[in-house]
């Protein structure tokens, strides 16, 4: 569905920005300063935890905090708190999407997840077994480790500009801090979503509860907290059941059927929507436990652990019907006169278990005096991760029969850093020194086999086996940088990585062979600089440069895939992408907010894509020769913004991006060359303004745009409306809060309030009502 104020959408935000700004510039200074002040391209954070980001680089780092986020988001889930940043998507799918929710960035596409780092608390949540979900096993960041209502910040550093970090930071570092209490607090909440669904031949209503609770408490040298959460989901079909009218056939006994959708595909080839599929409902619990103990004011040790479980069952639905008015799932249709053979995976059936444990331990010592040091270790284990499947059609499938097992048991990650801060001349001194080493290790494991008995409830059997990947990865890393404060007015940074990779292990196996990888290594060094001048007071100027290396993940070197909807072919000999990007920044704190201009490069070589080889079902992760990204990023934060004109409560905030991202070279498919990259739309802008009138009731209008965009390397996909397509979007969402008393609060809002319809892949929510009401000790 198109809407007419597409077309104007980018000047329109344009001019929303402008206007923001002659309104901050005509407001006061002083008293309603906004939590952020530029100096030296330095980030000062007050009130609330400060973000564990290095906020002595001068570069880009947005962020939101736990008020904001009351005020203005509704936030289902922690990834929410990230929709009106710039630049950002995250793929959230539905409520509780355990496996697609993947983040997009500047440059960087919802295909690409390796390329950005979410942590929390310092723990690493991005998955690195795999980038994006290349082979069908899903490689998006646990969010579902932290629940909204924990979250204290969340603040994103744009680029790879901190040698602090990884080349996965490509993109973003996403740091998300949650709660610490330094007194007795307690936080209950309870809420409820309503999504009416009506795409193709599905009119229904998905229903969504979601329910936490949290207790904390600082006494004497011992701080804790423990929060629980529990969530039962329900999501509209993702997938559906298609064909196209080329396929067809004529002769043989067919069954006559009605309810089909007539269509257009990617290419607008003509087709027909036959039903739904993988339709989920998702039940998770999630819990979360932080200890820590302060040895001394400056000593603190930490622990937390994370436990994470959910139920998810994949439904199918017909949309068929025969003569008897029955719904048909499997043989022989006749639709006009030709003929189509539905196999059993036309209609999929799937039931998911899995229970994640993450664990982080740190000890943190800073006097901030001469040195500071921190050694922290964390450990993701994935304790188990199963999916089951029918091989038989349905309606049968549904009650048991035969099917498959996969089982990712053994599969997760750790990390182990130490890193240090060194003044040679105290807190006063020109110079800080931050350095670092660190240890990573990943290990994929999947193995898939026939079941023994039902397909729901039967055990695997090792001797009929589908398929056996697996491998590792590790990194090791150290790292230096050096902030200078050269005189009042400039700032320097310069700072070096290095990184050394292995891939050992690697296997592939099916019933009738076994494929095992010989080992690789490989070592790059990767470069970071930035300069900040003091404009004036109230202005300053930045420019960032840096260097990331992505190195390849277990999943794209070894994790194939055979059979189902989707196959995946591994290539053990894939080379890691290697981006330089900088960009260059004016600041300005316009009293009441803070106005930004940035510009953007990146240039990657060997960029990592994965993408359907032409007329099959199968995937493969290939080595692009050269992409490019040049674009300008807008953004404004502002607080009270009309204080002067008489009208105070009024807060104002938005973004506007522009991204001309295309392949440059590819010799190996020379299609793509000049063309879009995937994912990457050109335009994209967020708007939000909220209206605090007094100490109860606060009003959020908030909206969301982004531009025309492809899914595939050759931009062949030109119906981005429909199934498959990554489609353009306008979505405007609204949001009430009422603080009732000092305990209670309650909240109603309304997501894609105009019930846009729109892709990426699958359909993205249509129009969505939430509630809630939460209670605070």
């Amino acid at each position: 569905m198109k809407h007419p104020v597409l077309s104007h959408a980018p000047g329109a935000a344009a001019i929303l920005l402008f206007s923001f700004s002659i309104h901050a510039q005509q407001a006061g200074p002083a008293e309603d300063a906004p939590e952020r002040i530029k100096s030296l391209g330095v980030v000062t954070v007050t009130g609330g935890q400060p973000t564990s980001l290095p906020t002595q680089i001068p570069t880009t780092i947005e962020g939101v905090t736990r008020e904001e986020i009351d005020v203005r988001i509704n936030a289902t889930d922690s990834e929410d708190v990230l929709k009106y940043l710039p630049s950002l998507l995250v793929r959230k799918r539905y409520n509780g999407d355990y496996n697609h929710a993947v983040l997009s960035t500047r440059a960087s596409g919802t295909g690409n997840s390796a390329r950005s780092a979410v942590y929390a608390d310092g723990i690493l949540l991005s998955n690195y077994l795999g980038n994006g979900i290349a082979n069908g096993t899903n490689y998006a960041p646990r969010w579902g480790m932290v629940s909204p209502e924990e979250v204290e910040r969340v603040d994103v550093m744009y680029g790879p500009f901190s040698a602090a970090y990884p080349g996965n930071s490509a993109g973003a570092v996403v740091d998300y801090v949650t709660r610490m209490p330094t007194k007795l607090e307690a936080h209950v909440s309870a809420g409820y979503s309503s999504q009416p669904n009506n795409l193709y031949n599905t009119h229904q209503t998905f229903n969504s509860w979601q329910t936490s609770a949290s207790l904390g408490s600082k006494t004497g040298d011992w701080s804790w907290w423990l929060s629980l959460n529990h969530s039962d989901n329900k999501g509209q079909p993702l997938t559906f059941a298609t064909a196209t009218q080329a396929s067809r056939r004529t002769g043989g006994v067919s069954t006559p059927v009605t309810g089909y959708v007539p269509s257009l595909n990617t290419t607008n080839q003509p087709w027909y929507i036959l039903g739904t599929g993988t339709q989920y409902h998702s039940i998770q619990d999630q819990a979360k436990l932080r200890l820590a103990y302060d040895f001394s004011p400056t000593l603190r040790a930490t622990y937390t652990l994370g436990w994470w479980q959910n139920a998810g069952h994949a439904r199918s639905q017909s949309y068929l019907a025969g003569p008897d008015g029955q719904p048909v799932y499997s043989g022989n249709i006749n639709i006009q006169g030709r003929t189509y053979t539905l196999v059993p995976a036309t209609f999929p059936l799937a039931n998911d278990a899995q229970t994640h444990v993450m664990h982080g331990l740190s000890l943190k010592n800073s006097p901030r005096g001469t040195f500071d040091w921190e050694i922290a270790a964390s450990m993701f284990d994935y304790l188990k991760d199963q999916q089951r499947a029918p091989t038989a059609a349905l309606p049968w499938a549904a009650t048991g029969g035969a099917g498959t097992l996969q089982d990712q048991n053994g599969t997760g990650w750790s990390t182990l850093a130490a890193k240090g801060t060194w003044r040679p001349g105290g807190m006063q001194g020109a110079h800080i020194v931050d350095f670092g080493i660190g240890h990573d290790r990943y290990k994929l494991a999947i193995a898939k086999s026939n079941v023994t008995g039902d397909w729901m409830s039967g055990n695997m059997n090792p001797q009929s086996l589908v398929s056996n990947v697996g491998g590792r990865t590790q990194t090791t890393s150290a790292w230096a940088q050096d902030t200078w404060r050269i005189s009042s007015q400039w700032k320097t940074v310069l700072g070096m990585r290095w990184e050394d990779w292995q891939a050992r292990d690697g296997y592939t196996a099916t019933a009738a062979s076994r494929q095992s990888y010989p080992g690789r290594s490989e070592s790059h060094f990767s470069p970071k600089a930035a300069l900040a001048y003091q404009w004036s007071s109230d202005t300053v100027l930045k420019a960032s440069l840096g260097r990331a290396v992505r190195f390849p993940t277990v999943g794209e070197l070894y994790g194939a895939t055979n059979g189902g909807a989707l196959s995946f072919i591994n290539d053990p000999t894939l080379k890691p992408e290697k981006s330089w990007t900088g960009e260059l920044s004016l600041e300005k704190d316009l009293g009441t907010g803070l106005a930004r201009a940035t510009l953007f490069h990146e240039t990657t070589l060997d960029a990592l894509y994965s993408q359907l080889i032409p007329n099959t079902t199968t995937s493969r992760v290939q080595n692009v020769d050269k992409m490019r990204t040049t674009g300008v990023e807008l953004a404004y934060n502002g607080s009270n913004v009309f204080k002067n004109w008489g009208l105070r409560g009024v807060d104002m905030g938005g973004s506007l991006t522009y991204a001309n991202s295309k392949t440059v070279a590819d010799a190996a498919y020379p299609q793509a060359v000049g063309k879009w990259q995937p994912r990457v739309p050109r335009w994209r802008a967020t708007a939000w303004t909220s209206y605090a009138p007094d100490d109860h009731w606060a009003f959020t209008v908030a909206a969301r745009y982004s531009g025309k965009q492809f899914s595939n390397l050759d931009n062949s996909d030109v119906n981005a409306s429909t199934y498959f397509g990554a489609s353009r979007y306008f979505t405007v969402d609204l949001r009430v809060r009422y603080q009732i008393d000092r305990q209670w609060s309650a909240s109603f809002g309304i997501d894609n309030a105009n019930n846009y319809r729109y892709w990426n892949f699958h359909p993205y929510p249509q129009r969505t009502y939430t509630a809630s009401l939460k209670w605070d000790l």
